[in-house]
């Protein structure tokens, strides 16, 4: 795994992981990779750790924490493409 990824390169790496799979152990496999996000960096082992649920049962469930984890200007602004540059 890299030292970096970005947002929309995640998908690819959680489908990676063995499912059901909890917040720690992603956080630990991720806890020294840094998200590269529209308003800068955060770790992605640190964003994970801050969920409340108990277990993700896929992919998706991963991601849509993720995405709920991080601060609306994250993502870059509405209705705009993170690009692939």
């Amino acid at each position: 795994m890299g030292d970096q990824l970005k947002l929309n390169e995640t998908d690819a790496a959680f489908a990676s992981l063995e499912y059901p799979v909890t917040p720690a152990a992603v956080a630990a496999e991720y806890d020294d990779v840094t998200l590269l996000l529209a308003d800068g960096e955060r770790n992605l082992g640190a964003l994970v750790a801050r969920s409340d649920v108990d277990r993700f049962e896929s992919p998706e469930d991963l991601t849509t924490e993720l995405h709920n984890q991080l601060p609306r200007e994250a993502v870059g602004e509405p209705f705009q493409s993170e690009g692939e540059g």
